[in-house]
């Protein structure tokens, strides 16, 4: 029997494949404001569109906003882990994990998206990524982009 040490690095270490292609992907999308700012809908941000814990005036620095970038698809990548109930690359994964930093983890787990994915239908289930392109009932070119930037990886193998 494996330690449960060796256990969880090897799990960090499958993770990290995942995460690794996931945090340029979402950094890109979200775009870096170190300063705190409320976004569209009054809610203070900072970094690449962190929201936890934030106070309007408050600053981090480029290292700072990375690591919490990266912690913060760490936990969006072990909500898709969670969820999935078929093998998946991680280009699927990582596009899975900057929707659900995206989206929330709610919204994907009651999503078509996911039970399409789940029940085999990988393309139907990537696809699926396209209809969330509306913030405020607006479509929006940034997340119209965003959805088929994580389509295109989700399709990949």
């Amino acid at each position: 029997m494996m330690p449960p040490a060796l256990k969880a690095r090897i799990a960090a270490a499958v993770a990290g494949g995942a995460l690794a292609i996931a945090v340029p992907l979402t950094g890109y999308f979200e775009g870096l404001r170190p300063t705190a700012y409320l976004d569209p809908v009054g809610i203070p941000t900072i970094c690449y569109g962190s929201t936890a814990g934030v106070r309007i005036g408050q600053r981090k620095s480029q290292v700072e906003c990375d690591r919490l970038l990266a912690g913060e698809l760490g936990q969006a990548l072990a909500v898709v882990d969670r969820s999935a109930r078929v093998p998946m690359p991680d280009t699927r994964r990582a596009a899975l994990a900057s929707f659900v930093y995206n989206v929330g983890p709610g919204a994907y787990q009651r999503s078509t998206l996911l039970r399409r994915l789940n029940g085999g239908d990988t393309v139907g289930g990537c696809n699926e990524l396209l209809r969330w392109n509306r913030a405020g009932g607006q479509v929006l070119p940034g997340l119209t982009a965003r959805r088929e930037a994580e389509r295109e990886l989700c399709l990949m193998h």
